[in-house]
């Protein structure tokens, strides 16, 4: 076989090779939506023609059209944010750059004319990177690698932006149920202090009393102030994860108020056996392990020898004579290491293997306490939201009835009932915080089963503040 057959069979088949080593943004959007279905529902797809983009629209409008649930938020954001397709099209960028690793430089053709007296030399050269034609198949690995850490990381993403669409619509529903007792609180503060004053007008009461009595009306006041600013500023973020534009905004409907409670809360067992090995940021830090390796042994060659090889074809015409010769041959382009024998290389080589060995260590060992914590939580926030609903709001509904009963036989006067029906109030909203900080928190626990770890709040700390308007009697 002669040598320009055997560059032409080298060359097709890297051809071969490199052409096996593409991986789709198709093929990861499936992989997101099997690895991740609790989240995507298999509804993640990359709109490119305006087909795609008009059954897009056609669902946001369904959703649109009745008040939105959680799992329809989740559908929303899937089907009407621009922000989610931006990220998937970056991913595809990501994919499409490591699918690139695994080609080969293009082979380099050249071409040259000389002429001396009656003879025209004419030369030509054909010639290929050799060390990058040798370690293709490794190129190829490596570029699998990395695409398939462009995919893991795609499923991360949307794990995060569904985990905080489903966080924003908890906060703006709550927001919404709170902002009504509110209102009956600062109405009750309200009559408190007209009462009062009347009562002071006609020297029944001191200044001092009137006063008191008008400050928890100046409180309730500023709380109802902040809590339909809370209403507006969840409701906004919301709008701001389901990419909604102005016209589609408007038209959002939210339920009354939050899901109730689960009968019985997740079973710490099946949290504690969920596969580590599964988690996207253990994937992650092992898919740059192994492209740190892979990267390694195709990087540590280079810091050697670098060999340019091609075929070289020159024909002499000589025209004095008549004739015509061609001359074939080979030629082997070598970097000679006389400067730089490739020490530094070698050795950021082997400092990149070692730290992604260490990331991926401590990736898998702080992964079980991520769960620990995360469920800890989730059941803290699951008890307390219980023990309001079955405990704290039902006996407060039990000393309003009992206080309207003793108004009723004249054994307290009407702003001791006043009283009692803001704290009532008050544990209702409490209630509801503790609730809305179960789902947060049950959220974020199903964002940590996959690798993707929230900061929380502590459910303790968020589910026993008080609204100033309790604070006065």
């Amino acid at each position: 076989m002669s040598a320009s057959l055997r560059m032409s069979f080298v060359a097709a088949a890297a051809a071969v090779l490199t052409g096996c080593a593409s991986l789709g943004i198709d093929d990861a959007v499936k992989e997101t939506n099997t690895a991740a279905a609790e989240f995507t529902g298999g509804k993640l797809e990359l709109s490119r023609t305006k087909d795609q983009r008009d059954a897009r629209a056609a669902v946001s409008e369904e959703l649109l059209s009745k008040p939105l649930s959680q799992d329809g938020a989740v559908r929303l954001a899937l089907a009407n944010s621009p922000a989610l397709q931006a990220l998937i099209a970056q991913s595809w960028s990501e994919i499409s750059v490591a699918n690139q690793v695994g080609s080969i430089p293009n082979p380099i053709f050249s071409f040259e004319r000389l002429r001396l007296g009656d003879e025209v030399e004419i030369g030509r050269l054909l010639s290929f990177g050799l060390v990058d034609v040798l370690l293709l198949p490794k190129r190829v690995s490596m570029a699998r690698s990395q695409a398939a850490q462009a995919q893991v990381q795609l499923t991360g993403t949307v794990v995060d932006q569904v985990t905080q669409v489903r966080q924003a619509w908890v906060r703006a529903v709550a927001a919404q149920q709170s902002v009504q007792y509110a209102e009956q609180v600062k109405q009750s503060a309200e009559a408190s202090a007209e009462l009062a004053r009347r009562m002071q007008l006609v020297g029944n009461f001191s200044k001092l009393q009137r006063a008191r009595q008008q400050v928890f009306y100046a409180d309730a006041t500023t709380q109802l102030a902040s809590a339909r600013h809370a209403v507006v500023a969840s409701r906004e973020e919301l709008v701001r994860a389901l990419g909604l534009d102005d016209a589609q905004a408007g038209k959002l409907k939210l339920p009354e108020r939050l899901p109730d409670l689960p009968k019985t809360p997740r079973d710490a067992q099946a949290i504690a056996q969920a596969a580590v090995s599964q988690r996207l940021d253990v994937q992650q830090a092992r898919a740059q392990l192994d492209l740190a390796g892979k990267s390694q042994g195709i990087n540590l060659v280079s810091t050697f020898i670098d060999v340019e090889a091609g075929v070289r074809r020159d024909t002499v015409f000589d025209r004095a004579e008549g004739t015509r010769s061609t001359g074939r041959g080979f030629e082997l382009d070598i970097r000679l290491p006389l400067f730089d024998w490739g020490t530094s290389q070698r050795e950021a080589l082997n400092a990149q293997s070692l730290a992604a060995a260490n990331r991926y260590d401590a990736a898998v060992r702080g992964a079980t306490s991520q769960l620990r914590e995360g469920y800890s939580a989730y059941r803290t926030a699951y008890d307390i939201a219980r023990h309001y609903r079955d405990e704290i709001v039902p006996l407060r509904q039990a000393m309003a009835d009992e206080n309207v009963l003793r108004y009723n036989g004249m054994l307290i006067g009407v702003f001791e009932l006043l009283a009692e029906a803001r704290d009532q109030v008050a544990g209702v909203t409490n209630a509801i915080n503790a609730q809305q900080q179960f789902w947060l928190a049950d959220a974020a626990l199903v964002s940590t089963l996959m690798g993707r770890p929230l900061a929380t709040t502590s459910p303790v700390a968020s589910a026993g503040s008080q609204p100033a308007a309790d604070a006065g009697h």
